[in-house]
C-alpha cells in the first residue's frame, strides 16, 4: 500500500508538471509579443481558456454577456490546495462580514484585479494575460495563502470598438506622431460600453448589464483588495495609491495605511527600474460608484492605478516630454503593479483578514433607515437594493416616528409599505454613505460629484428610526391586483416611471390614452393633473378590458375602474381638459458635437427603460433630413454650432413654429441663447479682476472652486400645474453638475426654478456659483408659433441614477404641447 501511494504521488506530480510545462506564454499562444499588437477580446478569452486547461492553479468561468453578446469572464488563481477548497474559502470570508452566519478566522488574502473598464484604456487587458501567466508559472509561491481573481476585461464592447478601429486605421509600422489618425479616435471613442455609459461610474447605480452581472459575482466574494486598472493622458507617467483627499469618513485608518503600504511596495518596484510615478493626487476616494470607492465602502482596500496612454497612445506615441511611450511599456507597468499588489497582500494575509472582519462590526446609534413615499418609487429602490444584497423588509405599520434626514423635520410619518433597512446590517457603512444628509468634504478639490443621496434621487423620504417594527416581505406588498371589467373606463395615477412605461406600452398597442390637465374626483377617489384616462368610448377593441388589465398588472399599476364618466368635482370624462396623448415620432441627435455619455443615457432610457422607439440621427446627416417627418427633436448635452448652422437653424425654427417640439438638455441650451423667439438669456455676473490678480499662484486652483458646483443637490420650486411637471409636488430636489445659469423666461413658462439665495441641500457649491444660480431657470417651456422648446438646464438622465427626474423628461415628450403630424 505504501508503494502504491508513493507511485500515485509520483504519477500525479509528473502529470501536473507536464501540464505546467505545456502552458504557453501570451506571445507563444497569440503569435506576437504582448504590446506589439492589440489583442481582440475573443483572443483574450481563448488565452484564458488555454491557461485553465493547462494549469492546475487557475480556473476560468463566464459570469455573463454584454449587450453585444461578448463574454464577461473571470479567472480564479491560487494554489492547488486552495482551489480544491475554494468554496470553503469563499464562505469563510463571507462569514467575516456577517453576510453568512457563523464564525471563521481565515488567513487567506483575496485580491481582485479588474481590467479595462474603459475600452480604449486598452493596455490593461494585455497586462491581465501577462499577470495571469506569471502567477501560474513563476509566482506560484505567493498563491499559498492568496486567492487572486482576475476580470481581464470589464468592458469588452468598448475595448473591441477601440481595437477594431485602431487596427483598421493604423500605419504599418505604426506612426508615433500625435497628428496621425491612429491617435485621434472618432466619436464616440472606445471608452464607454455599448450604450455609451462610463462603467467606472456605474458600480453603485448598476444601470448596465455588465455591472449587474459583475455585482452578483463580487458580492459572492467580497475581496480584501481591489485594483481598478486605468489609463490617463500620454504625458502623465503612472499613478498608484495612496489616493488623494478627500477620503470619506467611513474609510478606516487601516484602509488608508494599507493602501499606503501597497503604494510604497509599488514604488520600490518602480524605483528599481527607474520608472516614474506619482501618488496622492487627482484621484480621491469619495464618490461611491467608482471601481475603487465601491470596494472601499465594502471593506476592501480599493485602488485605482493609472498608466499613461489612453486611447491616444496606440502602439506608440511621441509624448510632449520628449520620449516615445509604447504599448510594451504600458503593459509592463500594469503587470508590475498587479504582481506587486498581490505580493504585499500575500505577506499581510492574516492582517488583511483581521481588519476586514473589524470593518463589518457595526454599532449605529439608531436601528433602521426607513424609506417612505410612493409605492412605485419604493419598488424601484428595492430593486436596486436587491442588486447589492442589502437586507430590508416592508413596513406594515401605518404610522412611525423617527428623525427625518431631509425635509421639514417631522417626526411622525405614514409608514405603510415603507422600506425598512436595518442600520446594523453587514453593509451598513455603504448605507451611511448613500443616505447621509451631507457628506463631509476635507477639500472641495474633488474628482467627481459630491452628493448623491438615494432618497432624494428617488423622490422619497428617509428617516432614522429606533425600536421594534412590524414588517413583511417585498413580494406580499408588490402583488398584482384584479380589476373589475364592468366599467366605462379606467384611470391611472401619473407620478412615477412605472406609469410612464405603462403609457408607452398602451401607445404601442394603439390604445387611445388621454391625460387630465385639471384635477378631479370621481366615485370618491381623487386624481391629480396628468392622470391617465382610458375610456371605452374611445377604444372599440374587443379585447380592450383584458389588454388594459394585463398591461397594468405587468407594471403593478393600480387602476381605478370607473362605472361613470361623471365626476364628483372637476372635469368629466368628455371634457376638453382631458386631452389625447398622441404617439410621438422622436428624433435624437448623436455624433460629433454631442456628449456621448448624454446621448448614451437617452438611448438606454428609450430602449431599456421606457421601451419607446426613437430615430437616432447623426449630426453629420442632420443638414439633409426633413424635420417634418418627426414630432420631437431631442438635443442631448452638447455643442451644436456646426450641426445647426444658420440655414439649418432657420429650418429648425420654422419647424417649431409649425408645431414641432425641441427638448434641449444642459449645454445644448447654448444653441438657443439670445436667439430671437427662443426667450433664453444667460445669467451674467460681474468679475472682480482685482481680487483675482491678488491671489497667489499656489492658491488659484482652490480659488477657482468658488465658481464651481460639483454635483450638489438643490431644492427648487415647481409649478406642478404645468404639463412639464405633472406628477410632481411643488418642490423638487435637483442634481446640479455645473454652475450654468439662465434667467427666468420672460414670456415662457418657468416650470422649475431656483429662488433667491439658494443653498445646497447636500454637496459642494462654490460661493460665487451659488450666487450666480440665484433666481435662475431649471426647467421651462417657451412657445414659438404652434410649437415649443423645452429647456432642461439640469440633465435628469445624468448617469441614469437620478430616478426622480425622469418623469420630467417623459412629460416633455408626451404631456407638453402634444401634437402629431396629422394635426400640424
Amino acid at each position: 500500500m505504501k508503494f502504491n501511494l508513493s507511485f500515485l504521488f509520483l504519477f500525479c506530480f509528473f502529470g501536473a508538471s507536464q501540464a505546467q510545462n505545456s502552458i504557453q506564454s501570451p506571445e507563444e499562444f497569440l503569435g506576437y509579443k504582448i504590446g506589439t499588437e492589440f489583442t481582440r477580446h475573443h483572443q483574450v478569452v481563448d488565452y484564458f481558456n488555454h491557461l485553465a486547461e493547462n494549469s492546475s492553479n487557475l480556473t476560468y468561468s463566464a459570469y455573463g454577456k454584454t449587450n453585444e453578446r461578448r463574454t464577461l469572464s473571470y479567472a480564479v488563481i491560487s494554489s492547488e490546495e486552495n482551489l480544491s477548497n475554494i468554496e470553503e474559502i469563499r464562505i469563510n470570508n463571507l462569514k467575516q462580514t456577517g453576510i453568512i452566519e457563523g464564525k471563521s478566522n481565515p488567513e487567506i488574502a483575496i485580491v481582485w484585479l479588474s481590467y479595462n473598464v474603459h475600452g480604449n484604456e486598452a493596455s490593461s487587458t494585455e497586462a491581465a494575460m501577462l499577470t495571469a501567466y506569471e502567477l501560474v508559472t513563476n509566482r506560484r509561491n505567493i498563491l499559498e495563502n492568496t486567492v487572486v481573481i482576475i476580470d481581464p476585461c470589464i468592458n469588452p464592447d468598448g475595448r473591441d470598438r477601440y481595437v477594431n478601429w485602431y487596427n483598421q486605421v493604423k500605419a504599418t509600422p505604426y506612426s508615433p506622431y500625435q497628428d496621425a489618425v491612429e491617435h485621434n479616435e472618432p466619436w464616440p471613442g472606445g471608452r464607454p460600453n455599448h450604450y455609451l455609459y462610463d462603467l467606472n461610474r456605474d458600480w453603485m447605480w448598476a444601470t448596465q448589464v455588465e455591472t449587474q452581472q459583475r455585482l452578483k459575482l463580487y458580492n459572492q466574494w467580497m475581496p480584501h483588495v481591489h485594483v481598478d486598472f486605468h489609463e490617463q493622458g500620454i504625458n502623465s507617467p503612472y499613478y498608484f495609491a495612496p489616493a488623494a483627499e478627500p477620503f470619506h469618513e467611513v474609510i478606516t485608518e487601516f484602509q488608508k495605511e494599507f493602501q499606503t503600504e501597497i503604494g510604497k511596495n509599488n514604488a520600490d518596484a518602480f524605483d528599481e527600474k527607474a520608472w516614474l510615478y506619482f501618488t496622492r493626487e487627482r484621484f480621491d476616494l469619495f464618490y461611491p460608484s467608482y471601481g475603487d470607492t465601491y470596494p472601499t465602502y465594502n471593506g476592501a482596500i480599493g485602488m485605482t492605478y493609472e498608466q499613461a496612454g489612453h486611447g491616444r497612445a496606440g502602439l506608440g506615441i511621441n509624448t510632449d516630454e520628449g520620449y516615445e511611450l509604447t504599448l510594451v511599456d504600458r503593459v509592463q507597468h500594469h503587470t508590475l503593479t498587479g504582481l506587486s499588489t498581490i505580493e504585499i497582500s500575500s505577506e499581510n494575509a492574516a492582517r488583511l483578514n483581521s481588519e476586514f472582519k473589524t470593518y463589518f462590526k457595526q454599532s449605529p446609534d439608531f436601528d433602521y433607515y426607513v424609506l417612505a413615499g410612493d409605492k412605485q418609487k419604493l419598488k424601484v429602490l428595492s430593486e436596486l437594493f436587491d442588486k447589492h444584497d442589502y437586507l430590508y423588509d416592508i413596513s406594515t405599520t401605518k404610522t412611525l416616528k423617527g428623525s427625518q434626514v431631509y425635509g421639514n423635520n417631522k417626526t411622525s410619518f405614514d409608514a405603510e409599505h415603507a422600506i425598512v433597512l436595518p442600520a446594523g446590517q453587514p453593509k451598513a457603512k455603504m448605507l451611511r454613505v448613500l443616505f447621509e444628509a451631507d457628506p463631509k468634504l476635507s477639500t472641495p478639490l474633488t474628482y467627481d460629484i459630491t452628493s448623491w443621496n438615494l432618497a432624494l434621487a428617488h423622490g422619497v423620504d428617509v428617516y432614522q428610526v429606533n425600536g421594534e417594527l412590524d414588517t413583511t416581505s417585498k413580494s406580499e406588498i408588490f402583488s398584482k391586483q384584479a380589476i373589475e371589467k364592468e366599467t366605462v373606463g379606467y384611470i391611472s395615477e401619473w407620478n412615477s416611471m412605472a406609469h410612464a412605461k405603462f403609457l408607452a406600452k398602451l401607445l404601442e398597442h394603439k390604445i387611445d390614452v388621454r391625460a387630465t390637465t385639471k384635477a378631479f374626483k370621481i366615485e370618491n377617489q381623487s386624481f391629480e393633473r396628468g392622470s391617465l384616462v382610458l375610456t371605452k368610448t374611445n377604444n372599440k377593441q374587443a379585447d380592450f378590458d383584458s389588454l388594459v388589465i394585463a398591461l397594468a398588472s405587468a407594471f403593478e399599476i393600480e387602476l381605478k375602474a370607473a362605472t361613470t364618466g361623471f365626476s364628483d368635482t372637476g372635469t368629466d370624462f368628455g371634457s376638453p381638459d382631458i386631452k389625447k396623448i398622441h404617439p410621438q415620432r422622436i428624433a435624437v441627435l448623436r455624433g460629433e458635437g454631442t456628449s456621448s455619455l448624454s446621448y448614451g443615457s437617452l438611448w438606454y432610457f428609450f430602449e431599456q427603460e421606457l421601451n419607446y422607439p426613437i430615430i437616432s440621427i447623426s449630426t453629420d446627416d442632420f443638414s439633409s433630413i426633413d424635420l417634418n417627418d418627426y414630432d420631437v427633436l431631442v438635443l442631448p448635452n452638447g455643442s451644436y454650432s456646426s450641426a445647426l448652422n444658420q440655414k439649418k437653424f432657420e429650418d429648425v425654427t420654422d419647424w417649431v413654429k409649425s408645431g414641432g417640439k425641441i427638448i434641449a438638455i444642459a449645454n445644448a441650451l447654448s444653441t438657443f441663447e439670445g436667439k430671437k423667439g427662443f426667450g433664453l438669456e444667460k445669467v451674467e455676473t460681474e468679475k472682480d479682476s482685482t481680487d483675482t490678480n491678488l491671489i497667489s499662484y499656489a492658491q488659484r486652483e482652490k480659488e477657482r472652486t468658488k465658481d464651481n458646483i460639483t454635483g450638489a443637490i438643490f431644492e427648487v420650486r415647481v409649478d406642478n400645474t404645468h404639463p412639464l411637471a405633472f406628477g410632481y409636488e411643488d418642490t423638487y430636489a435637483t442634481l446640479k453638475t455645473s454652475s450654468a445659469a439662465y434667467q427666468y423666461l420672460k414670456k415662457g413658462y418657468n416650470v422649475a426654478y431656483l429662488e433667491d439665495s439658494p443653498r445646497p441641500l447636500s454637496g459642494f457649491s462654490g460661493e460665487k456659483a451659488t450666487e450666480k444660480i440665484s433666481n435662475s431657470l431649471v426647467f421651462g417651456e417657451q412657445r414659438l408659433g404652434r410649437g415649443s422648446i423645452i429647456y432642461m438646464v439640469d440633465d435628469v438622465m445624468f448617469r441614469s441614477f437620478w430616478e426622480n427626474g425622469k418623469l420630467f423628461f417623459v412629460n416633455a415628450l408626451f404631456m407638453v404641447n402634444n401634437r402629431s403630424q396629422e394635426f400640424r
